[in-house]
C-alpha cells in the first residue's frame, strides 16, 4: 500500500519510484540508509494508510506523499513532526530534502514547518 501511495504521488513527475513493488522494495531495503524506524505512515480510522514519510539515516526526508482526499487536513504535517521528532532524539540539528521548485504545494508545507531553501 505505501508503494501505491508513492507511485500515485509521483505520477505527475515530481519524483520517481520502480513501477513494481519488488524493485522498490529491494532498492529501499538495500540501502545503508534505510530504517524502518524512520519509515512513519498515517493510517484512517479503519487502518488504510493515507500518508507516508520514508527518511534517510542522515537526517534526510526521501519521500513524503499523502494521498489526494487526505491533503490539506494536516497530515503532511504531522509526518514531518514526527520525523522531526526521531532526528531530533538521534541528535541530529538539522533535516534535508530535495523538492522541485515547482512543487508549489510541498514548498509551503516545508515553509510552514519552518524549513529553509538552500541554493545548490
Amino acid at each position: 500500500m505505501v508503494h501505491a501511495i508513492l507511485a500515485d504521488a509521483y505520477r505527475n513527475g515530481f519524483g520517481t519510484v520502480p513501477p513494481a513493488f519488488g524493485d522498490w522494495w529491494t532498492l529501499l531495503t538495500a540501502d545503508s540508509e534505510y530504517d524502518p524506524a524512520l519509515v512513519f505512515v498515517a493510517l484512517d480510522a479503519a487502518g488504510n494508510p493515507v500518508g507516508l514519510a520514508q527518511c534517510w539515516t542522515s537526517g534526510f526526508i526521501k519521500d513524503l506523499a499523502v494521498v489526494p482526499p487526505w491533503r490539506g487536513r494536516g497530515i503532511g504535517d504531522a509526518l514531518l513532526a514526527e520525523a522531526f521528532a526521531e532526528f531530533r532524539n538521534r541528535g541530529l540539528s538539522h533535516v534535508d530534502l530535495k523538492v522541485g521548485a515547482a512543487n508549489a504545494p510541498a514548498l509551503s508545507l516545508y515553509r510552514r514547518a519552518g524549513m529553509v531553501e538552500v541554493p545548490l
